[in-house]
Order: C-alpha cells, then structure tokens, then sequence
C-alpha cells in the first residue's frame, strides 16, 4: 500500500497570486523566481502554471536548461551570476542573462573568446552585504560592462533587501529599506537603465521600491515573511497542499509518556493518533508539542517529538477519528507560515525540504 503522504500543488493559485503581484506593481515587469525546484514545488510545474511572467529568475545554470527544456522563451537570470570561465558559452547557448556581483566576474567577461552577447545585470550592494559592487564603486563597473562587446543593450541594476519584511507601522520602523532605496537611487541616479529593487516583501509593502522590474519569490507561492501575517492576509493563495493520513488511533493511559525522549505526558486517558509523517518526509524535527495539524478538517495538535517516519496527535477533541482520515499539515485553511512560526523557520524553509518520498499531485 501506497504511504499516503502527498504534497498537491494547485496551479490555479500560482496564476492568481501572478495576478494579485502585477495590480500591487502594475507599471513593473514581473520576474518570476523558481530557484530551489520553485520553492519546492516543482519546477516545470511552475514555470508551465506562471507562463505569463515576464521573465524567470533562478539560482543554478541547471535550472535554466531545464526551463529552456520546458519550452519556456522569456528571459532566464541567473541570480548570483556565473562562477567559472566556462559557465559564459552555457549561458551564451541558453540565450540566459546573468547577474555580475563581483570583479572576477568583470574579468572573465573581459577575457571571454568571440560569441553571442550576454544580458548584464548589475548587482549593487545598498546595505544587505552578501554579493554585489559597494556603492563607489558602481560606475567604474557599470562603465566596463557598458564597453565590452559580449555585452548586449542596456547594463540593468538591481539590488538586494535585508529587511523588506519589516513594513513601517510605525516611527522608526523600516529604517533599512529606506537607506537602502535611498543609497541605489543615489548611486544609479544617472545611469540610463532597467532597474529592479523590490523582492517579495517589497512588493507586498514597499511600493516606492517597485521600479521596472519586480522579482516575485515566495508571494508567487502564497507565502509571507511578513512576521504575524500570513500570504492569505495580503490576497495571495497558498500553492501547496502537504497532506497525509492517520495509520492507527490508539488509546493511552493518564501518565504514560509519548514518543522518543519520552518528552509529552499524557494528562488523562484519551485517543493518540499516528500519522505517516516525519522530518524523512521534509516536516519539521523542531516543531514542538502543541503545533496545530488538521485531522478530518478539525483543529488537533502535535504531541511528543516529530521522528523520522512519524507524527503523534492528541485527538481528545476529535474522539471519532479513524485509521485512514486524512491529515492536512499545512494548506488554505492551515497556513504553512504558522507551523514555520511553530518550528522558529519561514515557510519557504518547509517548502522547500520536502523529500522525494512524498507524491507530489497537481491540481
């Protein structure tokens, strides 16, 4: 018999969530980002359901063959660039454009033997330091990449956000991604291109950050990083339904102890469900006691640690559940942002881990 554990990702909800991203940036182009098998949910799956975007941004020179082996013809771009020499004829072969955040990337572009142009992003480091050029130093490689001969149209900008998710609510709040916007705006105040600012967050709450291009991440997938809000509270639509089902229901005695550690007790005699699903699955190992699953649609919580294989449930206030009831844990009406709240992590953290056990369906 088949384990029942399937995560069903729901396409229509992808196509929404596009939509609900170009009316909060209606005069932005949308790149769509897939990287890490599209957030977990499969990545041609993806890329076919958001074929309206208007380009795709991934992380790895293998997922845009991929794409390309798709069918997919928008513009691909690699998101942290290329590493070695040899990357620029696979990037030249798949019409890809690519992000240059370094000057060893400048020099390899320079030494680069006669071949198609590439499309150059321009990585500008505003505050989140982690890859791009700093601020003075922006023209000379804007002037360098502008000059070569392997470089096609316009050199676009583009930056990266650290704490986007932190809308301001209040005085002082969204300190960084002022100064942020503030230092870009300066730095490429004369340069004539594309620029691209806004990730996610932004564009859920940074408006003043949409500029040309917008790059949707987790929003495509219904998720928030916002802290307390879920992506359903800004009119996205959760993309993935992880689901699976009881395998036995047993009846535990008040003081006998549940699960590896022996770490939850039971209060008083009641019913322990057993569902097929355990961090072998991609679920959390840091989700405590308490952490809310569905069990027939009705509110029931983890109890005892999350093994390999397994999950235990109190099903005290679902005493008629039964081998084969289904276990929903996490979807529309079970956020995954609260069960990543539970485990100290983000929601694309859980989508993502999701193994290759598990059946994915799509709907």
């Amino acid at each position: 018999m088949a384990r029942p554990t399937s995560a069903v990702i729901h396409t229509d909800a992808l196509r929404h969530n596009l939509g609900q991203v170009r009316a909060r940036a209606p005069n932005s182009r949308v790149m769509a980002v897939v990287k890490a098998d599209g957030y977990g949910h499969g990545l041609e799956r993806v890329a076919r359901a958001l074929g309206g975007a208007d380009a795709f941004g991934v992380a790895a020179l293998s997922d845009a063959e991929r794409l390309r082996a798709t069918g997919i013809s928008q513009p691909i771009l690699l998101l942290s660039g290329f590493n070695e020499a040899a990357d620029i004829p696979r990037l030249r072969m798949l019409h890809a454009d690519t992000v240059i955040h370094h000057p060893s990337q400048l020099q390899m572009l320079e030494q680069a033997g006669a071949g198609e142009p590439l499309r150059c992003w321009l990585k500008v480091d505003t505050g989140m330091h982690r890859l791009g050029f700093a601020p003075e130093d922006v023209r000379e490689a804007h002037a360098r990449l502008a000059a070569l001969q392997g470089v096609v149209g316009e050199v676009r900008l583009l930056n990266h956000f650290a704490s986007s998710d932190e809308f301001i609510d209040g005085p002082g709040e969204g300190r960084q991604t002022l100064e942020q916007i503030r230092i870009f705006n300066e730095v490429c105040a004369d340069l004539p291109c594309a620029r691209s600012l806004a990730n996610s967050a932004a564009i859920l709450g940074w408006p003043d950050a949409h500029a040309d291009w917008v790059r949707a991440g987790g929003a495509l997938y219904g998720m928030s990083v916002v802290e307390g809000r879920t992506g359903t509270d800004f009119g996205l639509r959760p993309a993935m339904t992880f689901a699976t089902g009881l395998i036995a229901v047993n009846r535990i005695r008040k003081g006998e102890r549940i699960g590896y550690g022996a770490t939850w007790e039971t209060p008083e005699d009641m019913p322990v469900g057993v569902a097929a699903i355990g961090y072998g699955d991609g679920y959390p190992r840091a989700a405590p006691s308490g952490t809310p699953v569905l069990v027939n649609g009705q509110r029931a919580a983890v109890i005892g640690r999350v093994s390999m294989d397994l999950m235990t449930i109190d099903l005290r206030t679902i005493p008629d559940a039964r081998v084969g009831d289904p276990v929903i844990l996490w979807g529309a009406e079970l956020p995954v942002e609260t069960i990543a709240a539970a485990a100290s992590t983000i929601g694309y953290e859980l989508t993502c881990s999701i193994t290759r056990r598990v059946r994915f369906l799509e709907r």
